[in-house]
């Protein structure tokens, strides 16, 4: 996981989002604790949905599939 966390950290300081997109679902892929798990996939989406990233909706599925999200409403009609 130190391997990782360097990696994280070299992404970061470059503003790399592709990267820490990846690198955060990696972590969540390899953590210990579902805690831990969903802590890296929350990142990975919040870079994905920052960046317009085409994996966004699958990382969104993957927080709903664990329990940590809710699907998206439909949209309400504008009140008139």
């Amino acid at each position: 996981m130190k391997a990782l966390d360097n990696a994280l950290l070299a992404a970061h300081a470059a503003d790399d989002s592709e990267t820490l997109i990846k690198l955060y679902a990696q972590a969540a892929d390899t953590a210990e604790t579902a805690d831990s798990a969903a802590f890296y996939l929350t990142h990975a989406y919040i870079f994905a949905l920052e960046s317009g990233h085409a994996d966004a909706p699958a990382l969104h599925q993957r927080l709903i599939d664990a329990g940590r999200e809710q699907p998206l409403s439909a949209p309400k009609p504008p009140r008139r």
